[in-house]
C-alpha cells in the first residue's frame, strides 16, 4: 500500500491530559504528522490497542493515545444500501439493509434500515414485502408518522389495510403524548449500567463482552438513539470509562438518585401544557454515556446522559478536561436540562444552517426551559456573559448569518478558562428573551418562538439589537 501522510492540529491546553485519536482501518498503515505550536512528530501506529506518545509545545504536555478503531459493522453496509437506493438499484439496497440488520441485530438503526427496505420494495412495485418491512420498523420503535405520511416513496401503500392500521397506531401513540403526566421516566439502562460495571470490575479481561450483554445488548429505544447519535461504538464508550476509574465510583449514587426526580419534571411539564397547549410530552430515558452529551432527543424521547449531571463535593475532578469540569452539573439540576431537551422535541425544524438559526433553537431550549422549570440549565454562560453583553452581542453580530454555528454552539475544543464554550446558546436567549418581554401576549409569544419559521424575521422583530443602538 502506497504510504501517505495524514495532518492533524492539536492545541495542546492542559498538562497531563490524554487525547485520543482514533485511526480507521485506511488510514491504519500510514503515518501521522501531529503538530503541537511550531512543534511536529510524525509517528507510525504498529497495531497495539494503546500506543502512547507523549508531545510538548514547550509549555505544556499531553499524551497523545493512537487507538484502532473499527467502525460497527452495520455502518458501512447501510451506507453502501443508501448508495444503491440513491442509484435506485433498490434489489441491491434491500440487500444491503438486510445485511446490516444481520451483522448488528439490535440498535437505532434497525428501524431505518427496515423503513429503507420498505420503502425500496414499494418503490419496485413489491406491497407484500413493503408492508411487512414498514411493519418491522414501526415494532422496532420507528415513529415519525408525519414523514411516513408525506413520504413519496410509499405512495404505492397509501390504500392498503396494513398501511392504515400502521399510520392509526403510530397516531394513537401520538396522540397520548398530549398527556404530561403520561411520559414515563426510564432508569432501566442505569441500573443495566452499574449491573455491567460490577461484573466488570470482577472479570477486567471481559469488560467489554460484558457492557455489550449487560447493557447496550439490553438497551431501552432511548439508549439505543442515544448510542447511535452520542456514543458511536462501545470502544469509545469504554475509553472513557477507562479514563475515568475515580469518577465514575463516585457518582454512582448521585445517578441513581435520578429516580428521586420525578415531581419537578412533571412540574415543569405541566408548566408547559399550560403555556402551549400544542405541546407533546414522550418519554424521557436517563442513560450513562461516554461524557459528550447531556441531553439530546429523537423521535423516541428525551435522552438524558446522567453521568453528567452527577455532581455533588465529594466526586473528584482531576480526571476532567476543562470543558467537562465546567460542564459537570448537580443531579438536583436534572428536571431543568429535562425541560430543555423537551422544548428541543417540541420546537418547530428550520431547513436554515446560520448560527442565528443554531442560536435561537438552542436558546429557546434554555428560555423557555427555565419559564417552566424555574433555572436556566446553562447559568454559567450568562455568569460570564452578562457583565460583557455587547461584546459577545458584537462578535455574533459578525457572523449571525453565516454558517458559523461550529464557533458558538457545541464547540467545547474551543472552551477557556478565561472564555466558555457555547455562547450561541446565551445569544440564542437573549434573542428570545427580548421578543417575550416585548409582547403583550406571553402565550401567543411563547407560540411564536416555538414556531419560528424565519429566523432573520424573527431577530428583527425582537428588537434585541435596538439596545445596542440606542442613545
Amino acid at each position: 500500500m502506497k504510504e501517505s501522510n495524514l495532518n492533524y492540529t492539536f492545541h495542546v491546553s492542559e498538562a497531563g491530559k490524554e487525547t485520543l485519536i482514533r485511526i480507521n482501518p485506511k488510514s491504519r498503515p500510514n503515518v501521522l504528522w501531529v503538530h503541537t505550536g511550531k512543534d511536529s512528530l510524525a509517528v507510525r501506529y504498529r497495531n497495539n490497542p494503546r500506543e502512547k506518545f507523549r508531545l510538548t509545545n514547550g509549555k505544556d504536555t499531553t499524551q497523545l493515545v493512537f487507538s484502532y478503531f473499527t467502525s460497527p459493522a452495520h455502518e458501512d453496509l447501510n451506507k453502501q444500501g443508501t448508495d444503491a437506493y440513491t442509484k435506485k438499484n433498490y434489489p441491491q439496497a434491500v440487500a444491503l439493509y438486510q445485511k446490516a440488520i444481520n451483522a448488528t441485530p439490535n440498535g437505532a438503526h434497525v428501524r431505518s434500515a427496515y423503513y429503507n427496505m420498505a420503502c425500496s420494495y414499494a418503490l419496485m412495485g413489491q406491497k407484500a414485502p413493503a408492508l411487512k418491512a414498514l411493519e418491522q420498523a414501526v415494532n422496532a420503535g420507528y415513529k415519525n408518522v408525519a414523514h411516513l405520511k408525506k413520504d413519496t416513496d410509499l405512495d404505492i401503500l397509501r390504500q392498503e389495510k396494513k398501511y392504515l392500521q400502521l399510520v392509526s397506531r403510530l397516531e394513537k401513540q401520538n396522540a397520548q403524548l398530549g398527556d404530561p403526566l403520561k411520559a414515563q421516566l426510564v432508569t432501566t439502562d442505569v441500573h443495566n449500567f452499574w449491573k455491567a460495571y460490577d461484573l466488570a470490575a470482577k472479570n477486567p479481561a471481559r469488560q467489554q463482552e460484558i457492557f455489550e450483554q449487560e447493557y447496550f445488548n439490553k438497551a431501552s429505544v432511548g439508549l439505543q438513539d442515544y448510542f447511535a447519535s452520542k456514543i458511536g461504538s462501545v470502544e469509545q464508550f469504554l475509553n472513557n470509562l477507562n479514563n475515568k476509574t475515580a469518577f465514575f465510583p463516585a457518582i454512582r449514587r448521585n445517578t441513581l438518585a435520578v429516580d428521586t426526580m420525578k415531581a419537578g419534571i412533571y412540574q415543569s411539564f405541566q408548566k408547559m401544557k399550560e403555556l402551549y397547549p400544542d405541546a407533546t410530552f414522550p418519554n424521557v430515558y436517563f442513560v450513562v454515556g461516554r461524557y459528550s452529551s447531556a441531553g439530546t432527543v429523537s423521535d423516541n424521547g428525551l435522552l438524558i446522559g446522567i453521568d453528567q449531571y452527577s455532581r455533588s463535593p465529594e466526586v473528584p475532578l482531576h480526571e476532567l478536561s476543562l470543558w467537562e469540569r465546567n460542564n459537570f452539573d448537580y443531579v438536583k439540576n436534572v428536571p431543568p436540562l429535562v425541560a430543555h431537551e423537551l422544548i428541543h422535541f417540541i420546537q418547530t425544524d428550520r431547513n436554515d444552517t446560520t448560527l442565528l438559526s443554531n442560536a435561537l433553537s438552542e436558546g429557546m431550549a434554555d428560555f423557555i426551559g427555565e419559564l417552566i422549570s424555574g433555572m436556566n440549565a446553562n447559568r454559567r454562560l450568562h455568569e460570564f456573559a452578562n457583565p460583557r453583553e455587547k461584546q459577545v452581542w458584537e462578535a455574533f453580530q459578525k457572523e449571525m448569518y453565516l454558517n458559523r454555528a461550529y464557533n458558538w454552539i457545541a464547540n467545547g475544543s474551543q472552551e477557556r478558562p478565561d472564555h466558555p464554550a457555547d455562547l450561541g446558546y446565551y445569544m440564542g436567549y437573549k434573542i428570545c428573551e427580548a421578543y417575550y418581554q416585548k409582547a403583550t401576549d406571553k402565550k401567543q409569544a411563547v407560540k411564536d418562538i416555538l414556531e419560528i419559521k424565519d429566523a432573520r424575521a424573527f431577530f428583527e422583530q425582537s428588537g434585541y439589537a435596538d439596545k445596542f443602538t440606542k442613545n
